[in-house]
Order: C-alpha cells, then sequence, then structure tokens
C-alpha cells in the first residue's frame, strides 16, 4: 500500500514558557523513565486555540458513551482513575475507583477472574466501548497496578454522569504487558502486546491465543472496523498502521508508514474515518535517541480505514502540561486530544 498525499495543518499555538524549558518531572525509584509532566505546575488556561480538561492524571485514553454528554477517559500513570468528562462543561468527574463503586461478578462470563479489584495502585490504560441499543454499554479497560488484566464494566449512559458497575476481568498471561484492546462482534476482545509483538484474542470458552498475521506488527493501538472484519494496529516503533484481515482465507495484511509514531486508533462513529494520534520530535522529524519526550510534537492523521488513504491533519509543537498525544477522537465540531505524559487533556476546532 503506497502513502498517498499527506496535508499538515500547523496549529497556531502561543507556547506556555516555550518548548526549550520543559516542565520539571516527577522522578522516583523504579517509577517511569524521564519525560512526565509535574502534576499542577501549569496553569490550566487556554493557549492560542488551544483549551484544556485539567486536574487529570495521564489521561491517555478517550472513549465516547453514545447518545450522552460524556466521554470516559482513562489515567494511565499511578493514581490514576477512570474519569468521566462533560463535552460541553469540559469537567472532569472521577468514576473508578470510587467510594461506594459496585461491584458484581460475571463469574460464567469470565471463570478465571479472582474476583474484583485489590486497594492499591490502579492504572488505566487502552479503553474500548462496546455500545449496546439496549440495557448497559459495556467497557472494556486494560489495568495495569495490582495486576496486568482487561478489566471489564458496564455502563449506565442514562445517567448523567454514566455510572460504572464492575462485573470481570481476564488476567493476562505472564509474558504479555498490554495497551489497548477493542471488543469482538462475537464476543470477548482483543488486545495489543509490546513484548510478544503481537495481538492476542480472549473468548470465553477458549481463554488467550495470539491472532494470526499479528506477529511483528509493533503494536500498540488498536482499532477494528464497524463490521469485524478488520484490526487495525498501530506500529509505534516503526512509525506505521497495519490492516489484517479477520476470519478470512487466505489471510490478508497491508501496511502503510505514517511519517510518525502511532499510538492510540480512534474510528468515528459512523466508521468513515479513523484518527492516529502520535509522536515526533520537537522539530516534526521522527523520533531518535536521546529522546526529549515533553519536547515532542503532537500528531493526527485521518485515515480512510478502507483505502487506507490518509491525510495529516494536526501538528502541534509541544506545550507546557500538555505533550505527545496518544488519543484523538472528534467531539462535536471538536478535536480532543489525550496525552500519557500530562496532567490534562487537549481540545481544539475540528482541522479540516
Amino acid at each position: 500500500m503506497i502513502r498517498v498525499g499527506t496535508v499538515v495543518l500547523f496549529v497556531a499555538v502561543v507556547l506556555a514558557a516555550g518548548c526549550d524549558n520543559p516542565a520539571t518531572t516527577v522522578m522516583a525509584p523504579g517509577a517511569d523513565p524521564p519525560g512526565f509532566t509535574e502534576y499542577g505546575a501549569h496553569p490550566c488556561e487556554m493557549v492560542g486555540e488551544v483549551g484544556f480538561v485539567c486536574d487529570m492524571i495521564s489521561p491517555e485514553d478517550i472513549a465516547l458513551v453514545p447518545d450522552s454528554d460524556w466521554a470516559i477517559v482513562s489515567g494511565a500513570q499511578e493514581g490514576g482513575r477512570i474519569y468521566a468528562v462533560h463535552k460541553a462543561d469540559k469537567t472532569a468527574t472521577t468514576l473508578f475507583p470510587a467510594t461506594g463503586a459496585v461491584e458484581r461478578l460475571d463469574a460464567r462470563t469470565y471463570p478465571t477472574c479472582p474476583g474484583p479489584l485489590a486497594e492499591g495502585e490502579f492504572r488505566a490504560h487502552g479503553l474500548y466501548l462496546k455500545a449496546r441499543r439496549e440495557g448497559p454499554h459495556v467497557l472494556y479497560v486494560v489495568h495495569h497496578g495490582t495486576r496486568e488484566s482487561i478489566e471489564v464494566f458496564d455502563v449506565d449512559g442514562a445517567t448523567s454522569p454514566p455510572t460504572l458497575t464492575w462485573v470481570g476481568c481476564a488476567p493476562a498471561l505472564s509474558m504479555l504487558s498490554l495497551n489497548s484492546v477493542v471488543a469482538l462482534p462475537e464476543g470477548g476482545f482483543a488486545t495489543t502486546s509490546a513484548p510478544t509483538d503481537n495481538v492476542w484474542e480472549w473468548h470465553t470458552s477458549t481463554g488467550w491465543r495470539p491472532v494470526p498475521g499479528s506477529d511483528g506488527t509493533s503494536p500498540n493501538g488498536l482499532e477494528i472496523s464497524h463490521d469485524g472484519r478488520w484490526l487495525y494496529i498501530a506500529g509505534w516503533a516503526e512509525e506505521k498502521l497495519t490492516r489484517i484481515s479477520r476470519a478470512r482465507s487466505p489471510l490478508e495484511r497491508d501496511e502503510i508508514q505514517l511519517g510518525f509514531r502511532p499510538d492510540n486508533l480512534r474510528m468515528s462513529v459512523d466508521g468513515s474515518v479513523m484518527w492516529a494520534a502520535g509522536h515526533t520530535d520537537r522539530d516534526g522529524n521522527s523520533i531518535t535517541l536521546p529522546r526529549t519526550p515533553l519536547s515532542e510534537t503532537s500528531n493526527v492523521a485521518a485515515i480512510d480505514p478502507e483505502t487506507l488513504e490518509f491525510r495529516r491533519i494536526l501538528e502541534q509543537p509541544a506545550i507546557n502540561g500538555f505533550v505527545s498525544s496518544t488519543t484523538a477522537i472528534q467531539v462535536g465540531d471538536e478535536l480532543w486530544l489525550g496525552s500519557y505524559r500530562g496532567d490534562r487533556m487537549a481540545y481544539l476546532t475540528m482541522p479540516e
């Protein structure tokens, strides 16, 4: 697959304190590598055309609640939470862990789950919300902390904010380190694992098994077509996107180069466009070692899921408190951006 012409939109921003002076980082023995913004170090004020939703811990991924005023956001660093963010008010509410959280194990669907999460470190990474026409939606959460797992919640989108009921989990195999997750139409889910360099599926009846054709994809982000026929894999380390077929023989696999390191993937509500968000260095070039994470540039590409043609719609320099976007999703006429390295989400008018 040949990459088509890329259109880059530079969003004019006034850099708070400038990119040349990255924010103080939090360093602790055994903690994440350098390059994480100190929480609360920068004012929660608009920078040029970019606004923020603040007082969050590492808002790495975003999922929209259908027919609702809310989005659900993960907190991926230690102390992170599952948040609900109001689309209009731009306010964040903690949903989980929270006092009075409801837990109801569905042992039939999740027979290997040992029970609810114990108190301790909670880190919510990738998210996927499976919408249902009747009854609660289902939220799949990549969890790090007291256990490496996919945690599953029922979501009542009729309440404001939405309410979560924990219903089960799938503890990961020992060699897996999970990142992104999608629900599968036949039940179960698929999730990426960087250490094994492939994608894995989990089903109640079969447990864990590798996804054919996913080896060597440098997997980070993951998305699925609306009809369930295709998986899309963001190859962060190799600046690529891989598409593989499901339930088709022979298996089909296509790759394109995006020109930046894609992190998460998000499909539009109608399935006509997929957004990839990721990183380049401070000058918009490919990342090389040694990295300077707090100076890295945020990039967003709009991708046609059928043809894999794409255009880059955003290339934004680092802003103190917000760098290296990990997720992009359209909310009304706005583009919302998540980041693993900051204490806030960003939003701006949707680029054309």
